[in-house]
């Protein structure tokens, strides 16, 4: 009897760690959903990774609202029926200004991608790994160094990853009656769009400026591949791969 390909959602999967993740997963023999807010990068990742058009599936979501979340894992499930595993990636951060600059908005911004579509996406995938036959699956939420220590001018990033942290501890422990792991992978300077700046040069603690040492995003996918591919019995609760010299060792 041929064992059933795995599945997996990938949100933020059009850019970044999310791409990356979402093309060596299905390299590896899952059947993967991609989302994001943007369906043309979807699209090309989709197209990039060289997958049979059977195993992958690109749905435009915005995970801030849970109408859209919902539709999300409605086709998910009725196009691959079941879901192995989330890979709870999408994020953004806000302007590195003094927090009494910031406006309220952007604020707000942060904490409904970073925590509120985070935990839309995870109670969906936690739901359906309840019920579904055979039951359970992996959970694994996208942290980042900033999880532990923050960056200067970060307020907003840094308390969504501090967040996530909770997420994924009251998740691994309530999804164990339930055949559910969940774990985290904390990131550090992997060479995407978004953390190509500070390969050029971003402000430390004691005002200077820096060009940061980055790493190549691929071990950051073959991380996640790992942590995904343990039976569920076996849980990385939390995982920190990073570039071997940025300053967080040290920083501050």
């Amino acid at each position: 009897m041929t064992e059933q390909p795995k599945v997996a959602i990938v949100t933020g999967a059009g850019t970044g760690v999310g791409k990356a993740v979402a093309q060596i997963l299905l390299r590896n023999g899952y059947c993967v959903t991609l989302t994001g807010r943007r369906s043309k990068l979807l699209e090309a990742a989709a197209s990039e990774s060289g997958a049979d058009s059977k195993v992958v599936f690109c749905h435009q979501t915005d995970v801030r609202h849970a109408e859209e979340v919902d539709s999300l894992f409605d086709a998910a499930i009725e196009r691959f029926g079941r879901i192995d595993l989330l890979f709870n990636n999408a994020g953004i951060g806000a302007r590195a200004v003094d927090v009494d600059e910031l406006e309220v908005s952007e604020w707000q911004a942060v904490l409904e991608t970073n925590i509120h579509g985070a935990f839309l996406c995870a109670r969906r995938a936690f739901g359906q790994m309840k019920v579904q036959d055979p039951k359970g699956g992996r959970i694994i939420n996208n942290g980042s160094i900033s999880a532990y220590v923050p960056r200067v001018n970060s307020a907003p990033y840094t308390v969504t990853k501090h967040a996530i942290s909770g997420l994924t501890r009251s998740l691994a422990l309530d999804g164990r009656s339930h055949n559910i792991a969940c774990g985290q992978i904390d990131i550090g300077n992997a060479l995407t769009e978004m953390a190509k700046p500070l390969g050029e040069g971003v402000r430390q603690p004691n005002g200077t400026i820096l060009a940061e040492p980055l790493m190549d995003v691929h071990h950051v996918a073959t991380s996640v591949l790992h942590m995904a591919q343990l039976p569920l019995d076996t849980n990385v609760l939390f995982m920190n791969v990073m570039a071997r010299d940025m300053p967080f060792v040290g920083r501050g």
